[in-house]
């Protein structure tokens, strides 16, 4: 009897304390959560070429170029996911964050030149395209984040994924034409055209429990997209002449970076 007593004791004694280092073991970002988060988003654009067609005319046909633009601003990035315990150190964490605000670059400045076999721009002219720009909106992510847990209380991750984000490429507005010291701009059609545009994405973290299920976090994104390229026709008047260009625009690559401070919630 006295035998039996001590084996229940010690196997009570036993099972307490493994429950008190499953306890410890178990971080506190083990399960679902929302967060919100700003910082600072830049993204580069490739250079920029323009093939146009124009008709009825022959011969002025131009290829077109404009630099490459860096731009940004503050996000506002909405997240979610989920953290399964893998052991007692190891997250891996699946989820999706929604960035809300629009960036848009600045005018590019867009240079005509002779295609081939045209003589649209004179000898000694200057053609510009003026009021082109590209906006970027709706950027959403999906992805895998396995973590290590310092501490309970604090976990640092890495990030890798899949990113879309809407880019939509509006149009010049104008053009300024400048010959022997003169300059004349007239409009011409503008618009928009847009594509979604996939990629990559790879980025790590550090979050820390504040009190609760409240936590403060740190985060860098970095995304690679594919090229963005449009087709579109504009139509023009200048100097009572009416023609139509066809035009491809492509870029030479689309890049983001997002720096991120934000508060979470794990349910």
């Amino acid at each position: 009897m006295k035998w039996r007593n001590s084996y229940a004791v010690v196997a009570g004694c036993t099972v307490v304390s493994l429950m008190t280092l499953d306890a410890q073991a178990q971080s506190a970002f083990a399960g679902f959560y929302g967060q919100v988060s700003t910082g600072y988003e830049s993204n580069q654009l490739g250079s920029k070429t323009d093939t146009a067609t124009v008709s009825p005319y022959a011969k002025s046909d131009t290829n077109n170029t404009g630099p490459s633009q860096t731009f940004g601003g503050a996000p506002l990035v909405f997240g979610i996911g989920y953290n399964w315990q893998a052991s007692d150190k190891w997250l891996i964490g699946l989820g999706a964050d929604y960035s809300a605000l629009t960036q848009t670059s600045s005018s590019i400045p867009t240079t005509a030149n002779n295609a081939p076999g045209s003589t649209s721009v004179a000898s000694g002219a200057n053609v510009m395209l003026n009021g082109s720009t590209m906006q970027l909106s709706n950027r959403f992510n999906l992805f895998i984040t396995p973590g290590y847990a310092i501490d309970k209380d604090k976990l640092v991750y890495v990030k890798a994924g899949y990113s879309q984000v809407t880019a939509q490429y509006n149009r010049s507005t104008s053009i300024t034409r400048t010959a022997n010291g003169v300059s004349t701009t007239s409009a011409v059609e503008g618009g928009n055209v847009s594509s979604n545009q996939g990629g990559y994405l790879l980025g790590i973290g550090y979050k820390q429990v504040i009190t609760g299920g409240l936590y403060g976090f740190v985060e860098g994104n970095y995304m690679g997209y594919s090229a963005p390229s449009y087709g579109f026709t504009v139509k023009e008047t200048y100097g009572g002449i009416a023609s139509t260009k066809t035009v491809a625009t492509s870029f030479a690559s689309l890049n983001s970076f997002q720096a991120l401070i934000g508060l979470g919630y794990k349910f």
